[in-house]
């Protein structure tokens, strides 16, 4: 069974940078593509970014040229680099593995496996 364990969010003003990871374990790793996905308040569920099991990157509009997802195989870590904040980004954010449909034109918002999550606040 995969687990996934998020980790780094907190509070920021508006232009700073926060990083976030996520831990997997109970699954090979790298087999799966893997995504950050988020929820902000009155907000549809985003695919934030996604990093394909071929090593390849999507990234959601919004945060493109903002955001980097990268991770670490020999650890097993998921990562978010989030730069340049703004009052948007607010939200909940989760780690996930494994999309349901993975269509390569978006980052996915449906997977099958996903972290609790850890909150995201911007201020402006």
């Amino acid at each position: 069974q995969a687990q996934l364990v998020e980790s780094g969010g907190g509070s920021v003003q508006a232009g700073g940078s926060l990083r976030l990871s996520c831990t997997a374990s109970g699954y090979t790793y790298r087999r799966y593509s893997m995504g950050w996905v988020r929820e902000g308040p009155g907000k549809e569920r985003e695919g934030v970014a996604v990093i394909w099991s071929d090593g390849t990157t999507t990234y959601e509009d919004s945060v493109l040229g903002r955001f980097t997802i990268s991770k670490d195989n020999a650890k097993n870590i998921l990562y978010l680099q989030m730069n340049s904040l703004n009052a948007e980004d607010t939200a909940m954010y989760y780690c996930a593995a494994d999309p349901k449909w993975p269509l390569r034109e978006r980052p996915p918002t449906e997977y099958n496996y996903w972290g609790q999550g850890t909150q995201v606040t911007v201020s402006s």
